[in-house]
């Protein structure tokens, strides 16, 4: 690997549209892998940390990916037989099959739904939060159940009865060790190209909390924070998350 190509951790975090504290974070526990030039200057290389994030150097159990001789259906997908402790979610015709979530993510999502519907209740009070397990068909390969979705006022006709039909405004995800990569790159571009305009990741055991947001059919990252920060958001005007709340230090 020559110096050419090596890139700085501010370049590395917009290449993979993340803050520069979770590139710090991960250098710091050795996430990732990196290169030092001098005292506190890490230089990497994106195809590398590319591999690192998604497989087995974080020790990532991944989920199971389950196809088919055709894609899967959402109709495919009703008829599929409960398994307890298990949960499945459709992406673009594949099941994915992973453990329900344990009790620190629910924790989390619990304190941030929390903070949303208190926000939202002002904000938009005829639009709803709803929380995982529900299912939200984007087309008829996809149906994904996010930790925690707010649907606005002016999306009241995509919730029926028994599902969310259609792309919710806001979609949290609270990442685990079997979701990670899932959440990062699959669900990430599934979410984007369904037009969800904000799209929230929330690591419990990093710390920290990335809000994308859709710009010209882009996710860019308009806000993110880690540790004790308290988090506020350009487009949520009067929105506070303090982070020591979610994570219950």
């Amino acid at each position: 690997m020559g110096k050419t190509d090596l890139i700085t951790a501010q370049a590395l975090a917009k290449a993979l549209n993340l803050s520069v504290e979770t590139i710090w974070r991960y250098t710091r526990n050795k996430k990732i892998p990196y290169v030092t030039l001098g005292e506190r200057q890490y230089r990497y290389n994106l195809q590398e940390v590319l591999a690192a994030l998604t497989g087995a150097r974080v020790r990532e159990k991944a989920p199971a990916y389950i196809s088919g001789a055709s894609k899967f259906t959402y109709q495919d997908f009703l008829e599929l037989p409960e398994e307890p402790g298990y949960r499945y979610e459709l992406l673009a015709g594949e099941l994915v099959k992973e453990p329900n979530p344990v009790v620190l993510h629910q924790r989390v999502a619990r304190e941030l739904a929390y903070l949303l519907l208190l926000y939202f209740r002002q904000a938009d009070p005829l639009g709803e939060i709803f929380f995982a397990p529900l299912d939200v068909t984007l087309d008829e390969y996809t149906a994904v159940q996010p930790d925690i979705l707010f649907v606005s006022g002016q999306q009241k006709d995509i919730v029926k009865d028994v599902r969310i039909d259609g792309a919710p405004f806001l979609v949290a995800e609270i990442l685990s060790e079997t979701s990670r990569s899932k959440d990062r790159l699959r669900k990430r571009r599934i979410y984007q190209e369904a037009g969800i305009q904000h799209y929230w990741l929330v690591d419990p055991c990093e710390r920290t909390i990335e809000c994308l947001a859709l710009r010209d059919g882009e996710y860019i990252l308009a806000a993110s924070g880690l540790d004790a920060e308290t988090v506020t958001h350009p487009d949520f005007p009067g929105l506070s998350i303090p982070l020591p709340q979610l994570w219950q230090d």
